[in-house]
């Protein structure tokens, strides 16, 4: 081999050398070109505006809902918080379905339920009628919220994985910014219109989602599964960088999906369980270390994601802002937008820096910034309740450290939960540990926006987001200690990261150093092996 290689460099010394950096820098630059994988992920995120919508429209909305229905603060934070104990359901069953019938008819039923969901809200004559519908698009919600960001991630290459990966948690934003301008352009209304046309114009995205699913293919990874081989090669072909990696991709689902690697039929007969059945047992009965260190980062980073109270902020911002010192309807509707506004722009800013910078800087800086703006939030909002006058400094840093904050959520903590629990899961446990951490993702938003009114009236408004920066510190140590960097690793590799949990350091160095030493020599013994 050595021998052969010094021939070569006898005949031409330099060229080689070129050809082979050109060759190597080439798939960095691919992956903006690719713009069948950047139309499958924007599709498949359509479906997270019906969760962004419903928790943006729901913040002006139920304050009209509560004038006209003469509902409770506690009737409220119900129909408020629910919503998110209901998706539960949504996503345990798409955890089953999407193995089933497929990743792509799952983002239909996610549509088609929450559609009909949006109308009955419209259609609501009382507050009963009224959480039957929350019921049905909570379902819906929750089989948008699974879906979406699995799709996304098994069509990506890993190049700009976490570009794409981030495309649900955008539009979570832009459906949010849409329920809030919602709000404010149907807030002219007579009351008991208004508030129906606000929820019901939801069902607009779903039938959207509908029609533009038609076009997208099947993710390659559940193709595999079912043994449609050839399916799974010409996805993989039009979502890969290079056919060399179509190929390398191919490879490392086929031998995820226990496939031989030497059967290359279209069609093949696949042993393994592909519809879910074992995949709880091996989560939660026998797990090994790996899937015990990728199960603890897939479920609490959707805890700390929601118990920093950011559905708090977003939800009952027009409260928060009441208790700031606005008292005008229309301003604080106006300052609800800005807030919308704000979590928008940053989050497109994120989805441009998860693949350059990675994602444990990200998420350990937005966190790191979001203690910092909470607890200041948390003083402004203090001093304001206690002082007998309007305090104007007190008023604007309030409203500020509401901004910052959702700003700094949206450059990592907004996005990077869907991205880091939807890449990090063998491919045999992807969907159900997604949804496992989607079910404690709603869980947690469902515990605080039911009981966040009871809360400031327990604690104050400032006592409560003193409450949420601890949450938000705790969050910045297990990050640090437990959360590996995955930016550029493919979905097969990722279960060589896990498995030491505070250690991982020393299995990335050790690794390393094995690199360091079968790698020298010029890359000769390199080649040798793979020769």
């Amino acid at each position: 081999m050595s021998a052969g290689l010094n021939s070569e460099r006898d005949v031409n010394p330099s060229q080689p050398t070129t050809e082979k950096t050109l060759a190597d820098f080439d798939p960095v630059k691919k992956p903006k070109r690719n713009k069948f994988a950047f139309a499958c992920a924007i599709t498949a995120s359509v479906a997270s505006i019906l969760l962004g919508y419903d928790i943006g429209v729901m913040s002006g909305a139920k304050d009209y809902i509560q004038t006209d229905l003469k509902l409770s603060d506690v009737q409220v934070g119900l129909l408020v918080g629910t919503l998110n104990w209901y998706s539960l359901v949504g996503s345990a069953a798409a955890g089953v379905t999407s193995d089933w019938i497929g990743r792509r008819y799952t983002i239909v039923v996610a549509g088609a339920v929450f559609f009909a969901g949006a109308l009955l809200m419209g259609f609501s004559t009382n507050y009963a009628f009224l959480m039957v519908a929350r019921f049905v698009a909570g379902i819906g919600v929750g089989f948008a919220l699974m879906i979406a960001p699995v799709y996304t991630t098994e069509v990506s290459p890993a190049s700009s994985r976490g570009f794409l990966t981030s495309f649900p948690e955008v539009f979570i934003n832009v459906g949010i910014l849409l329920g809030y301008v919602s709000n404010y352009a149907f807030s002219k209304l007579p009351t008991n219109l208004g508030w129906r046309i606000m929820l019901g114009v939801g069902a607009i995205p779903s039938v959207f989602l509908a029609l533009v699913v038609i076009g997208m293919p099947e993710s390659p990874r559940w193709l595999v599964m079912q043994g449609r081989l050839g399916d799974a090669r010409k996805v993989l072909d039009k979502t890969s960088d290079t056919k060399e990696e179509s190929q390398q991709r191919l490879s490392d689902i086929k031998e995820a999906a226990g496939i031989p690697q030497d059967c290359n039929d279209d069609v093949v007969r696949v042993q393994k369980k592909s519809h879910g059945e074992g995949v709880w047992k091996e989560l939660f009965v026998h797990p090994t270390r790996p899937v015990r260190h990728i199960l603890l980062c897939g479920i609490g980073i959707h805890f700390f994601q929601q118990a920093s109270g950011i559905d708090a902020v977003v939800l009952y911002s027009t409260n928060i802002f009441e208790k700031a010192g606005i008292t005008s309807s229309n301003d604080k509707l106006l300052a609800t937008v800005a807030v919308g506004f704000t979590k928008t722009v940053f989050i497109l800013v994120a989805t441009f820096l998860l693949d350059r910078i990675g994602r444990r800087p990200l998420l350990l800086s937005s966190v790191g910034g979001m203690v910092l703006s909470l607890a200041t939030l948390g003083f402004g909002l203090t001093i304001i309740d206690h002082s007998p006058e309007k305090l104007p400094w007190a008023v604007a840093l309030s409203i500020a450290m509401v901004l910052a904050f959702v700003a700094f959520f949206s450059i990592g903590m907004g996005p990077i939960p869907w991205v880091y629990s939807s890449e990090i899961f063998p491919l045999r446990l992807r969907a159900q540990g997604t949804g496992m951490g989607v079910a404690m993702n709603r869980v947690t938003s469902g515990v605080i926006s039911t009981t966040f009114i009871m809360l400031y009236k327990a604690i104050s408004i400032g006592g409560a987001f003193f409450l949420f920066a601890g949450f938000a510190t705790v969050a910045w140590v297990f990050f640090f200690a437990c959360f590996p960097e995955t930016r550029g690793r493919t979905l097969e590799d990722m279960e060589v990261l896990f498995g030491n949990f505070i250690s991982w350091r020393s299995v990335l160095k050790d690794g390393k150093k094995e690199e360091e030493v079968h790698g020298g020599n010029d890359g000769q013994i390199q080649m040798g092996t793979k020769a």
